[in-house]
């Protein structure tokens, strides 16, 4: 009976390793295609697309013509300081409300939860219209604060619905111990409970960075201006209307995706830790 019981454990194991692991080559594929083919000449991207570059196929002409057209330094800070900057008052904000929420009970708490958790479900571009008619009116159009105040308010729901979950399950003896003790409110919150919720605030920078640095609707319609122009619409100069520059399309890819797996390499045991946390509740 024990030796069947763990004969079936093993079977299970064996199982959920073999659908994670198909999971992670469909996941990496096409990774791994931009990378192997910014290396190679145009022929052969379009000859042997699934072949690694050789001898004869490997051209870095997409990069010398990414770095040296289109200004992609340029583009690069942009996205990098964008993006930066929309996280930090994504984990901020979405932080002290959900903060404030769990820990303060007060009449229509459980709605004005509900009401945040209800812009994960609605689409911020449905108000394209009236977001860009408001940065008109506040002259804030072709500067990096139109793109931050956007995607800090996408961003903002996730963060509360997730950190909320978090916070509640913060010993609430440990912050009677720091009221006791004479700290102040803003004193618990910085210096007893974001240091026990670190790993949801990893979860929610890796889940609120990818949207935010792959975007291209937003700098599209709010910054379109050659000082502001993100990643994503810089590399728009390689795609003509007849012809397409594929070796500098790629190459633009290949550099945009570091920041996503230097992210992830970073915060990605806090990732995990976050994820099975919220598994296990």
């Amino acid at each position: 009976m024990a030796i069947s019981r763990a004969r079936r454990n093993r079977m299970a194991e064996l199982g959920a390793h073999v659908i994670l692991l198909a999971f992670a080559v469909i996941a990496l594929f096409p990774v791994l295609l931009i990378l192997i083919n910014s290396l190679k000449t145009k022929k052969a991207i379009f000859r042997q697309p699934l072949e690694f570059p050789t001898s004869e196929t490997l051209d870095l002409v997409g990069y010398s013509t990414v770095l040296q057209q289109g200004n992609f330094p340029l583009y690069f800070w942009n996205s990098l300081f964008v993006t930066g900057a929309s996280l930090f008052f994504i984990l901020l904000f979405g932080a002290m409300a959900a903060f404030a929420l769990s820990e303060y009970k007060f009449r229509g708490n459980r709605l004005l939860g509900l009401y945040m958790a209800l812009g994960i479900m609605i689409p911020i571009r449905l108000g394209t219209v009236g977001i860009l008619r408001l940065m008109v009116t506040t002259d804030l159009v072709n500067t990096h604060w139109a793109l931050i105040l956007v995607y800090s308010a996408q961003g903002l729901p996730l963060a509360i619905f997730i950190l909320s979950e978090f916070m509640s399950t913060v010993s609430s003896d440990l912050k009677s111990a720091g009221r006791i003790d004479g700290l102040s409110e803003y004193s618990i919150f910085f210096r007893l409970v974001l240091p026990l919720v670190r790993p949801a605030m990893a979860t929610v920078a890796v889940f609120s960075m990818i949207p935010v640095w792959n975007d291209l609707w937003f700098p599209l319609i709010l910054a379109p201006a050659e000082h502001t122009k993100t990643l994503t619409l810089g590399a728009q100069v390689f795609v003509g209307q007849f012809t397409n520059n594929w070796n500098a399309i790629l190459a633009a890819m290949a550099l945009a995706i570091i920041p996503v797996l230097v992210l992830y390499t970073i915060f990605s045991r806090q990732l995990i830790r976050g994820l099975t946390s919220g598994a296990v509740k």
